[in-house]
């Protein structure tokens, strides 16, 4: 019997909006007090979903956002448009983001400054009048006072890191360690070597100061709480935010409904076991009501939470299951173990992806005593079945 195709499992959730989608510069409401956002992104994943939640923090009137899309042009120019059509005259009074990712931390040092009051360090505040954009900007609300990053500690340091040098995503140190994976196309690794500079391209600062979550936390936003939720695998130490009055999670990249979450082994922890943290990760979701509301990253908001969660439980171990036979058969590479869990040509750019994915099956099998690992004469690592 042939597994279910993803457009199969896909019917088994359910889309309360259905195929609605925010208009470039405006926003959908999704629940009481809180707007979606959808910004275009330069990649084979072309989009990502922001979040707007009405908020008053500290005596001031506002809203607080939830991740920021990359810094580029077009996303500044978008915000720009969110400023003008659906802040009610009202600030920015924080960003929170689920993690460090650049489609998700990428303008949170931009939005701070914008937004951290006539004398704060950032631009002025938006002011009635001509919209850059074409229209007429609304008079802004606007009280003084600081915009401050919200984030996890492992996941704020990391992009500190990052936005000074890169981690994981180019630059001599990820070539190596992906040859030593054997990806050995010499064109494929002067590219990724030339790429030194991949991370800050797209978080060039991170906000010098943060306020720290962590798991359990209640954040208290429009006078509801938020319940943070830890998940490891995907990133350092991901923050999802999850409301019980309004049964809504804020899932970020940790639960995807059309696709699974990338989850790789990199350089900078090279024995690392990160598909078991994602899928522990997962279990933290399963006390959640059925009727939750979930607000991905990226796709459209869906119910079915608990059906998606044994989905991707169910993927990741269809492919435990092919790549183990591939390694029965012979010893394999992670360069090797591509084309048996990815059935599509890819780019240089979905490539490295997919090679720090392999690794992180392979290493699955290897940390469950299922693979050995050895390297061979060409100091690539092989692994092949106890």
């Amino acid at each position: 019997m042939n597994p279910p195709t993803r457009e199969q499992l896909e019917a088994r959730l359910h889309y309360p909006l259905g195929d609605a989608l925010p208009e470039a510069g405006h926003t959908i409401t999704v629940a009481p007090g809180l707007k979606w956002i959808r910004m275009a992104l330069p990649f084979a994943l072309d989009h990502i979903n922001l979040w707007l939640l009405r908020d008053a923090l500290d005596g001031r009137e506002g809203w607080t956002v939830v991740d920021c899309c990359i810094s580029h042009e077009r996303s500044k120019a978008q915000w720009e448009q969110i400023f003008v059509n659906e802040l009610d005259g009202l600030p920015i009074l924080r960003v929170i983001v689920t993690h460090m990712h650049p489609d998700h931390i990428g303008l949170a040092h931009w939005l701070c400054e914008r937004w951290s009051g006539v004398d704060g360090p950032g631009a002025e505040p938006p002011q009635a009048g001509a919209s850059p954009l074409g229209g007429q900007r609304p008079a802004q609300r606007w009280s003084v006072g600081a915009c401050h990053l919200w984030i996890s500690a492992t996941d704020y340091n990391a992009a500190r890191i990052g936005s000074q040098s890169t981690t994981g995503f180019g630059g001599a140190s990820a070539a190596n360690f992906f040859a030593s994976h054997g990806l050995t196309d010499p064109d494929s690794l002067d590219k990724i070597r030339g790429r030194a500079s991949y991370y800050p391209s797209m978080v060039p600062a991170v906000p010098p100061s943060y306020r720290r979550l962590m798991d359990g936390q209640a954040v208290s936003i429009g006078g509801r709480a938020w319940r943070c939720i830890s998940g490891y695998g995907h990133a350092p130490e991901h923050m999802a935010l999850y409301n019980d009055e309004l049964q809504v999670l804020i899932s970020g990249d940790m639960v995807l409904p059309r696709i699974s979450t990338n989850v790789s082994v990199y350089d900078v922890e090279p024995e690392s076991d990160p598909l078991l943290l994602f899928l522990e990760s997962l279990d933290k979701y399963l006390p959640l009501p059925e009727a939750t509301l979930v607000l991905p990253s990226h796709g459209k908001p869906f119910t079915g939470l608990h059906e998606r969660l044994q989905q991707l439980k169910d993927h990741h171990a269809e492919r435990l299951t092919e790549l183990f036979d591939a390694c029965s058969a012979r010893p394999i590479s992670g360069a090797d173990a591509i084309p048996v869990l990815f059935q599509r040509e890819l780019d240089l750019h979905q490539t490295t992806f997919a090679m720090g994915e392999a690794v992180a099956h392979l290493h699955r099998l290897w940390f469950a005593g299922q693979v050995r690992r050895e390297r061979d004469a060409q100091r690539i690592w092989r692994f092949s079945a106890v």
